[in-house]
């Protein structure tokens, strides 16, 4: 991962008693600049300098214009999300204020939901005064559905700096408070204390922060990576670094919960996940965010994609209820690029966006909330931050995912966690949150879902993903009671499962096996998908079929074909009786081979499994909510802890 921490060279941070003499105004976002290092395509989310050729950025605050040029703050870190803070704070009017030298003029703009652009007003700068401050008071009034607020700059005759500029509010927090910093890792050292820098490096973030807690449950210590000691100097006695066994995601939040609660007075903790880029003024965003809340919420940071790094790769997230799994929010999309797109031109972003939860990449929560409903259910991973949001949002306090908060992290395209070790954890997890929030008796078509899941990769010979969803589909029928005797003990238990099957082992590369015997032109024939029901029908039963017969390899370690990761698919695959296939990330294969008695026990055994699931359900469901209580309460993870 690229370190993003600040070099004190490029640094420009507001002077405290300069920003305290604006009198009466609280700070909401900054306006910042894009990093010296960033390539053109990341530029775009801080500038739309389609106006002008590439403009000079002297440092994470301020830029200089030529004469007669035109630059844009119309992009994503820079424009405000005007009608978030219109449907979910205290706040009805912002002010806009800029320094600059030079002469020049600033027009302001507001989109509506539909993404249509008004001209709201403009101001040039005193021509009789090298430098300029400029003020505009503005209405959120109009937000209610949606758009954004967002100023142009245009230079006169001579050269503009942009020194400073921000969004400021002359209204009272609701709650001033203080903020803590929760992250968990494991084995990424260097990852964990490049974020952290990130943090430490930003005067107003490292005002803010009362307490960090990092739970590093790996065995590559974070205290040994380069660059730690550093950081440890710049948060002092703020940093709290506690070495703990590898409870999962859920085990080193709760932990991050929990030393919030009983060892500091912070009013709002921020979980970070350790393999991030951090924008520091993201942090401030949601902290302010959540201070000048009307009641309070949890605000999260949307996903920007670390490979594709001016890609939004999702905006927003929600359960669906009737199958009980997680998709984009209503109205929402996967994978905008803002250097093909602008944030003008883009439509789609303009609409307000309504969540269930926000992923545990970012996510600020109240102390409120924790004192309210508890600390996180004890999942490992997975569901663990889905499950937390429908919890909070059932007991009064919503989500809100905040354009304009950020982190990079790598997308769930660039992988496929739900095929590997983590596939047991995928199902019990989705189980035990439909236990807890589903209002379907027999959890609607979860049941039914989960079968087809189990069918496909059955079909596409993944005999240890299925052979782990089986296991987790035993778990949760064993009820609550042993939920956190698990939580140390059941990632082994995993792997260990895993490695007793052909692919579940990866392999650097296909190079490690045979040639394949089958033609890429042969293979041809099985790479169209059936289209019709008709079609689908006779490939499902020509592949029920296939499995009737033994395979017909010469050699059982020799792939008939190597497939690529994206070309997969369960029509192609489950033609085969061997083949490599590339892991999602790229970085080996895993080796299938049909085995037609493991189809078939593991496919009766599915069956029954899901019959009894169904059956169960209903009371399933009260055991699990009754255990809750307990289950997230600070004194069961202060035992856990403890042990």
């Amino acid at each position: 991962m690229t370190d993003t921490s600040v070099s004190p060279e490029l640094v420009s941070e507001p002077d405290p008693d300069e920003l305290s003499a604006i009198r009466g105004v609280t700070l909401l976002q900054r306006v910042i600049m894009p990093r010296a290092a960033d390539p053109l395509k990341v530029r775009t989310l801080y500038l739309d300098e389609a106006g002008s050729s590439r403009v000079s950025v002297t440092s994470r605050e301020s830029v200089d214009l030529l004469p007669g040029r035109e630059l844009s703050f119309a992009a994503y870190f820079n424009a405000f999300p005007a009608s978030y803070w219109r449907r979910w704070t205290t706040v009805a009017r912002i002010q806009l204020r800029l320094d600059l030298i030079g002469l020049c003029r600033v027009d302001i703009y507001r989109s509506k939901a539909d993404g249509e652009i008004i001209h709201v007003t403009g101001a040039t700068t005193d021509p009789g005064r090298d430098e300029s401050t400029l003020e505009f008071d503005l209405d959120l009034a109009p937000f209610e559905d949606g758009g954004w607020y967002w100023f142009d700059l245009t230079a006169d005759e001579q050269p503009v700096t942009l020194r400073r500029a921000g969004w400021y509010t002359d209204v009272e927090p609701s709650d001033p408070g203080t903020l803590a910093i929760g992250m968990t890792t494991f084995n990424r050292p260097a990852d964990c204390v490049a974020a952290l820098g990130a943090l430490a490096a930003d005067e107003l973030a490292r005002a803010a922060i009362e307490l960090v807690v990092v739970a590093d449950q790996g065995t590559q210590k974070v205290r040994d990576a380069a660059r730690f000691g550093e950081v440890a100097d710049l948060l002092g006695d703020r940093l709290r670094l506690i070495e703990q066994p590898n409870l999962g995601g859920s085990g080193g939040f709760s932990r991050a919960m929990f030393e919030t609660v009983t060892a500091s007075q912070a009013s709002h903790l921020v979980f970070l996940d350790d393999d991030i880029e951090l924008e520091p003024d993201s942090v401030l965003r949601a902290f302010a965010f959540a201070r000048f809340a009307k009641h309070p919420m949890l605000v999260g940071g949307q996903m920007l994609a670390l490979q594709n790094r001016s890609v939004l790769h999702t905006m927003g997230e929600v359960v669906q209820r009737d199958k009980f799994f997680w998709r984009g929010a209503p109205r929402t999309c996967y994978g905008h690029d803002f250097s093909r797109t602008t944030l003008r031109k883009a439509k789609h972003l303009h609409r307000r966006i309504d969540v269930d939860y926000n992923g545990w990449w970012m996510c600020l929560i109240p102390r409120t909330v924790i004192e309210s409903i508890g600390l996180p259910m004890p999942l490992f991973i997975k569901w663990d931050d889905a499950e937390y949001g429908l919890r909070a949002g059932e007991a009064g306090f919503p989500t809100a995912t905040l354009p304009g908060v950020a982190i990079w992290h790598l997308s769930w395209t660039d992988k496929d966690d739900a095929t590997d070790w983590q596939a047991y954890f995928h199902v019990r997890n989705r189980l035990i949150a439909a236990a807890l929030h589903s209002r379907f008796p027999h959890g609607g078509k979860l049941i039914l879902d989960l079968f087809k899941f189990d069918l496909k990769y059955l079909l596409t010979m993944q005999y240890s993903t299925t052979a782990l969803h089986l296991a987790g589909y035993r778990d949760f029928l064993d009820g609550p009671e042993r939920l956190f005797d698990l939580l140390p003990t059941a990632l082994p238990a995993v792997r260990e499962q895993r490695a007793n099957y052909t692919d579940g082992v990866v392999l650097e590369s296909s190079s490690e096996l045979p040639l394949p015997s089958m033609s890429a032109l042969r293979a041809e024939r099985y790479r169209k998908p059936p289209t019709t029901p008709f079609s689908i029908a006779r490939t499902l039963v020509s592949v029920f079929v296939h499995n009737l017969r033994s395979p017909t390899l010469a050699d059982p370690n020799r792939p008939q074909l190597n497939v690529a990761a994206r070309d997969a698919t369960w029509f192609l695959v489950a033609r085969l009786d061997a083949a490599t296939v590339a892991t999602a990330d790229g970085r080996g294969v895993t080796f299938r081979r049909r085995d037609p008695r493991t189809f078939w026990s593991m496919l009766r055994e599915s069956v029954r499994v899901h019959r009894r699931l169904y059956r169960e359900f209903p009371k399933l469901r009260r055991r699990y909510r009754e255990a809750a209580p307990a289950l997230t309460s600070v004194e069961a993870w202060r035992n856990t802890f403890r042990d």
